[in-house]
């Protein structure tokens, strides 16, 4: 298949993504191949929640919407841009994905297709349906897809190169088992937001987005504040009350009532407002319902501390004052030129 045709595809699918949504699911008589695919998708969306309980239609239909944005022929061709492709045999890639969000693999997915590679594909145990779905309707809509896309239940093997995702754990694993091919292997990362105090209440309720969304499960998500000595938290909660009703879910609200426990009994010291705990702590990773906060005296040691532990971060976050941070709000909404670990994606498979 050439790029143009592969293109044209992942455009088909967009258009197809873009007729589901929590606010109003639609047909689009235009979109192709919706007599076979557009109910089948719904009833799957409607069972997500399932397959992995944390994926609640709500968080579904984002993840959609999300993809349906990014995969149009200005973005990809804005995209690829800036790349040189050459004719070559397609090579196997292997793809070991994660589960904890919805589509969290999807970008390696799209990446190594659209590159004109062929891609083996491991889902996570937890995230099992929704990109199978999606490969299915690119098989129907041109059917040399069938042969560049193939779904390994047991061991991968036969492949060129592969890219996993996984715990700081099961990467240990990845490195010793995938040592004599190309690889990237992605480890635990974490994102945080900087704060001065200065913020606007809207900026502050677009930061709950990065941190509530997915209920905080991805490595875009915030779990770390770095805010300045005498920080009001006061502010920080009257903005983020608008996100209070992810108590009553009950995962969260589990989560949420466990690790407010387990603080307490250890005798940490915890802010809170009923949905949502803060503990001063030097590390990166909170456990779900609890962001992490730490109090700086000197902005420049905080751009050095993230600069000597960028391999701990995925994101960071403030209102133009980190070099190549995020705004407020967008995290989850990244381009496709956004890549996860900032590791090229496409420099790494034109390499092989």
């Amino acid at each position: 298949m050439s790029q143009n045709e592969l293109k044209n595809s992942f455009i088909e699918l967009g258009l197809f993504l873009n007729q589901f949504s929590l606010e109003s699911t639609t047909q689009n008589k235009v979109v192709k191949k919706n007599s076979s695919f557009f109910d089948a998708f719904e009833s799957l969306i409607n069972l997500s929640q399932s397959h992995n309980g944390w994926f609640t239609p709500e968080q579904v239909y984002f993840s959609i919407q999300s993809w349906s944005k990014a995969l149009t022929q200005e973005h990809i061709d804005q995209w690829l841009s800036g790349y040189t492709f050459t004719d070559k045999e397609p090579k196997k890639i292997g793809l070991i994905l994660a589960g904890n969000i919805p589509l969290v693999g999807f970008h390696d997915f799209l990446t190594v297709l659209i590159t004109g590679n062929d891609v083996l594909v491991k889902t996570g145990s937890k995230d099992q349906y929704l990109v199978k779905f999606l490969a299915q309707y690119l098989i129907q809509l041109d059917e040399r897809f069938l042969s560049k896309i193939t779904f390994v239940e047991g061991k991968l093997e036969g492949f060129d190169a592969i890219i996993a995702t996984g715990s700081n754990n099961t990467s240990r694993y990845f490195d010793y088992y995938f040592k004599n091919v190309p690889n990237i292997i992605r480890k635990n990362r974490n994102s945080v937001a900087v704060l001065t105090g200065n913020e606007s209440k809207e900026d502050l309720v677009h930061l709950g987005e990065d941190i509530f969304r997915y209920f905080g499960l991805g490595c875009r998500n915030v779990s770390k504040l770095f805010v300045p000595k005498g920080y009001d938290f006061k502010v920080f909660f009257d903005a983020i009350y608008a996100y209070k009703d992810v108590i009553f879910y009950e995962k969260y609200a589990n989560n949420y009532d466990y690790n407010k426990a387990v603080f307490l009994m250890s005798l940490y010291k915890l802010l809170d407002n009923e949905f949502l705990t803060l503990k001063e702590d030097s590390s990166y990773s909170s456990p779900i319902s609890s962001v992490f906060y730490e109090f700086y005296d000197d902005i420049e040691q905080v751009k050095k501390r993230l600069k000597d532990d960028e391999s701990f971060i995925q994101c960071v976050v403030s209102k133009n004052l980190i070099e190549n941070s995020i705004s407020f709000g967008e995290t989850q909404k990244p381009a496709l030129w956004d890549y996860a670990d900032n590791l090229d994606t496409i420099d790494f498979l034109n390499a092989i």
